[in-house]
């Protein structure tokens, strides 16, 4: 019989080459797998969330200054009346268009219509009264001539010669004499008497002057009572109702009763402060766009047409008062509304346009952007640009990108 021991020696011997190929191809495997993890973990790029990406666009870009203010009537008016009165009617309401002339509202005209009846009634007396003293004058320059004192004159003298030779009596002379003497007194009365008349005329003149100047302000007071427009425009506000008592502006000045305010809409102005570091870039006539809450996505075009050679300081900060015309033919636009006006001091059009947030400036001063790249660490690079002008969300890039680059925000 065979040796035990040997035989079996030769059976544990043989499965222990048969479990070597096993262990080697499941360590190769390992290895494998872990070289393909590596690799991955080695090349995967970096996620970045949606919001940090953008990219390069093309279109128009302006660097400008804004102006802020409110919309305000190339001409207001603030119509106040003449007259003194209470409020009989009014003919137009807010937000209609009126023409220059037009009737806007009446006063009561009873009592205006005494007062010229009450002018004319002492206007054709004083007329009455000038006719009399013109007569009077006139009687009386006829009576200032007095011609006998002529004749009594040569009769005193035909005395006087026949006193000489002897045929007239002294008595006669006297008496020739007398009434020579006193023809002359009569005369200076007369002509007395004469400027006494012109003088009654000249009163009488001025008398029926004022009565009729007295009528004519009573005929225009009554005329004022009726009020019309003085420019052709829309009612902006109405500040009175039918009843109401109406002070004269001829009185009271600016504390006159205010009945309505027109204004002349077919061109407006917006008026806004500038800061001092940006009023020298601004110039007359340079093309501005305005906007308003009302259009946000329709601008307004108008100019420049004042720059306030004053600036005024508040706060240690100096501004200087800007006005921008805008024409308004169609009405869009209306008093007070808020309005920005952007006055365009340089223009690109279809440029290529980046955020001003995916701009990167170092200590130098010199800008870059970062650019995606799936193989970087990070995922992206860094990429020198050289950029233009800015409206501040915007710049424009004129080198070191193309169109549809995409960029990571920093």
């Amino acid at each position: 019989m065979p040796p035990l021991t040997a035989g079996g020696n030769g059976r544990g011997k043989l499965k222990k080459r048969r479990r070597w190929p096993w262990i080697l191809g499941a360590i190769l495997l390992l290895l494998v797998v872990v070289g393909l993890v590596g690799a991955r973990l080695l090349t995967r790029s970096v996620d970045l969330p949606p919001e940090k990406l953008v990219r390069v666009e093309r279109g128009d870009i302006a660097r400008s200054v804004v102006a802020v203010g409110q919309v305000e009537p190339l001409s207001k008016v603030e119509l106040k009346s003449k007259a003194n009165g209470i409020i009989q009617a009014l003919l137009v309401d807010v937000g209609d268009s009126v023409e220059e002339g037009q009737i806007l509202a009446e006063l009561d005209k009873d009592y205006l219509d005494a007062q010229v009846r009450q002018a004319k009634a002492i206007q054709d007396s004083e007329e009455a009264n000038l006719k009399v003293a013109l007569a009077a004058e006139a009687r009386a320059s006829i009576e200032a001539v007095n011609p006998e004192t002529e004749f009594l004159r040569r009769d005193l003298e035909r005395v006087q010669a026949l006193v000489q030779s002897k045929i007239a009596s002294p008595q006669d002379l006297d008496d020739a004499q007398r009434n020579y003497e006193m023809s002359v007194n009569r005369k200076r009365l007369l002509e007395a008497s004469a400027r006494s008349a012109q003088a009654s005329v000249v009163q009488a003149r001025a008398r029926a002057a004022a009565a009729q100047a007295s009528l004519d302000q009573a005929e225009e007071n009554r005329r004022h009572a009726t009020i019309r427009s003085p420019i052709r425009g829309v009612v902006l506000t109405r500040d009175t109702e039918v009843g109401d008592a109406v002070s004269s502006i001829l009185n009271l000045g600016s504390a006159a009763t205010l009945i309505m305010t027109l204004g002349d809409m077919s061109s407006v102005y917006v008026e806004g402060q500038i800061d001092e570091a940006d009023v020298g870039k601004i110039q007359h006539a340079m093309p501005v766009r305005t906007k308003v809450e009302s259009f946000p996505n329709e601008p307004f075009a108008g100019t420049v047409t004042r720059i306030a050679p004053m600036g005024r300081k508040k706060d240690n900060v100096t501004t200087f008062e800007v006005r921008v015309s805008i024409a308004n033919p169609g009405g869009k636009l209306r008093a007070n509304m808020s309005a920005n006006a952007e006055v365009v001091l340089e223009e690109r059009k279809g440029v290529l346009l980046i955020p001003e947030a995916a701009v990167v400036h170092d200590k130098d001063g010199k800008t870059s952007v970062q650019i995606r790249d799936a193989a970087s660490k990070t995922g992206y690079r860094s990429n020198p640009v050289k950029t233009g002008i800015s409206n501040g969300q915007r710049r424009e890039v004129l080198e070191g990108v193309g169109e549809g680059t995409e960029l990571v925000l920093p």
